[in-house]
């Protein structure tokens, strides 16, 4: 049982109210483009290609969803829609990447090593602040000491945003204001979660992609200066995306994966869009996981991605 649902809150019933507007376009789609048919054959397929691609899945992950169901059904194609369903939603599952051990997703687990210092990276808008702040509440909850660190320095916003969130979680912040060298807050951020004992540090990042060169020399700069307070800092890199911008949001991770080594993926305002095919297919294509999705507006609403009650929710009939 995850921390959410210890604390009495419905995740499965969450996620499928989140991901609400995503299935009844898609599972509608195929509901029509199976009406009928008694085999699973090539029009039955080309149908479900067109579907998955006009989802937001993408191209690349849709083809390979097809190449497996064709796999499947290749010996017995007389198959009924329930279990084209069935099929389609198990190769779902089995594509999407699973969280990695050291990299624990619930918020009231063991770090491997503390402090455990995560690097939040994505463009304005997305939600990244919010989310930084949403997690900083979730692991304060759990009993972790958490630091939050305002090295998005760029946007007066940005800082004044996350010391407002500091302040609603109850847990410290380090800032130094506007204009304010970057890499100098993110290593007095980790140099203080080190000294005051935290168990995690979230640093927030710059994402003005329009300038990448100099994006990705800062990065790069607070990346290396992390790492000289604690070994193999940041331990995480998270790329925050808004899944209602559907393939906008997969070219901005592909821009991001071009100069920095992603590690896990959130996304959040899926509950708002009919989107939300873009979770599998950009997991898919970076080979990186997501580890959380958001489902609303409440801070509960930032929910650990769980990959099989996903798509289950997402394909459920």
């Amino acid at each position: 049982m995850g921390f959410l649902e210890k604390l009495g809150l419905k995740k499965k019933e969450k996620v499928e109210k989140g991901v609400e507007k995503s299935r009844s376009g898609i599972m509608k789609k195929i509901g029509k483009a199976i009406a009928g048919k008694t085999t699973v054959d090539a029009e039955v397929l080309d149908d479900l290609e067109e579907i998955l691609i006009t989802s937001d899945v993408g191209v690349k992950t849709t083809l390979e969803i097809i190449d497996r169901i064709e796999t499947r059904v290749a010996e017995d194609r007389y198959l009924n829609s329930g279990e084209l369903q069935k099929i389609l939603r198990e190769e779902i599952i089995a594509l999407l990447k699973d969280h990695a051990p050291d990299k624990p997703a619930e918020f009231d687990a063991e770090f491997p090593r503390k402090p455990h210092i995560v690097m939040i990276v994505g463009v304005n808008g997305v939600g990244k602040t919010t989310t930084i702040g949403k997690l900083a509440h979730l692991y304060k909850v759990a009993g972790k000491k958490v630091m939050l660190g305002a090295a998005d320095t760029f946007r007066a916003a940005a800082v004044d945003q996350l010391k407002i969130w500091s302040e609603r979680a109850g847990v410290p912040i380090i800032q130094q204001g506007q204009n304010a060298d970057p890499a100098a807050v993110a290593y007095d951020t980790v140099e203080s979660a080190k000294a005051k004992g935290a168990d995690i540090a979230l640093v927030d990042t710059a994402g003005r992609l329009h300038n990448k060169k100099s994006l990705m020399e800062e990065l790069a700069k607070i990346k290396r200066v992390m790492g000289k307070v604690v070994d193999d800092a940041p331990h995480e890199v998270l790329l925050v995306l808004d899944a209602s911008t559907g393939q906008n949001a997969m070219q901005q991770a592909q821009a991001f994966t071009d100069f920095v080594d992603i590690t896990g993926l959130v996304l959040t305002k899926l509950d708002g869009t009919a989107k939300g095919g873009i979770v599998i297919g950009v997991s898919n294509e970076l080979d990186v996981p997501v580890k959380y999705i958001g489902v609303g507006e409440d801070i509960e609403d930032l929910q650990v991605f769980d990959r099989e009650l996903f798509v289950n929710s997402m394909f459920k009939e």
